[in-house]
């Protein structure tokens, strides 16, 4: 369909470490739960409130695994760019579910670190590297 997207951008902190998995062909996955947040003042008593959002975020492509494996642990701010995607599977009794994910394929996707190599804290080099073919990372500046 001509005149439409499907674009996701995220900018939030690991809940956990990256999940990688492999594949019986060799190939590899890496699933994030990253976490943003919304802040606001309530407008009847003043207080200052905040909601978080849980994202799952699924990357395919080889090189932005890669990344993940070797700099990414719980804490560490990143942005990535991405699809929105559903897919359907069924749980350990046979029932059909449903999971919404952000996917980071091929040249559809991007990730940055925005704390530098080793997550929160990290010391972070300015400086942006491409994954290729396999999809592009960026270090960003550290924070």
């Amino acid at each position: 369909m001509a005149g439409s997207l499907n674009k996701v951008m995220l900018i939030g902190n690991l809940g956990q470490d990256p999940e990688i998995r492999s594949f019986q062909n060799g190939g590899k996955v890496c699933n994030l739960r990253i976490a943003t947040s919304e802040q606001w003042k309530d407008r009847n008593t003043g207080e200052r409130q905040e909601r978080t959002e849980w994202h799952t975020v699924a990357i395919f492509s080889e090189g932005l695994v890669n990344v993940c494996e070797r700099f990414l642990k719980k804490g560490s701010k990143v942005f990535v760019e991405g699809q929105l995607q559903t897919r359907k599977w069924q749980d350990q009794s046979g029932n059909d579910r449903y999971s919404t994910e952000v996917v980071l394929r091929g040249f559809n996707g991007t990730l940055t670190m925005l704390d530098g190599p080793g997550g929160a804290g990290g010391g972070g080099g300015d400086g942006q590297r491409s994954g290729g073919q396999d999809g592009g990372w960026n270090q960003g500046g550290g924070s």
